[in-house]
């Protein structure tokens, strides 16, 4: 018996293990996207540092290199809403 506990906690602690490097893997994906992404040659209204284009969905949003900030321009964020189809927690916000 104990040995099937033992492995058991060693299928949890594989299983945690390998949710966390998913997670990871895909915030450094992420990262990797900002960092790819073009100038705007416009500056983040927080930080004032130089905003990048990166996209979501099929639209352009200009995101922060320094403090992650997300920027929508007009139209933008009522674009993400209407094609949240899924009922996401994004569209949740504004029900």
């Amino acid at each position: 018996m104990r040995v099937e506990l033992q492995d058991r906690a060693r299928a949890l602690e594989n299983d945690y293990f390998r949710r966390r490097e998913s997670e990871l893997i895909e915030r450094l994906k992420g990262h990797l996207a900002v960092e790819n992404a073009q100038g705007t040659g416009l500056t983040c209204p927080k930080c004032h540092a130089e905003l990048l284009e990166a996209g979501f969905q099929d639209i352009k949003l200009d995101v922060c290199g320094k403090c992650h900030g997300v920027w929508f321009d007009a139209g933008e964020l009522a674009h993400v809403i209407v094609n949240d189809k899924e009922g996401g927690w994004f569209s949740k916000l504004f029900d």
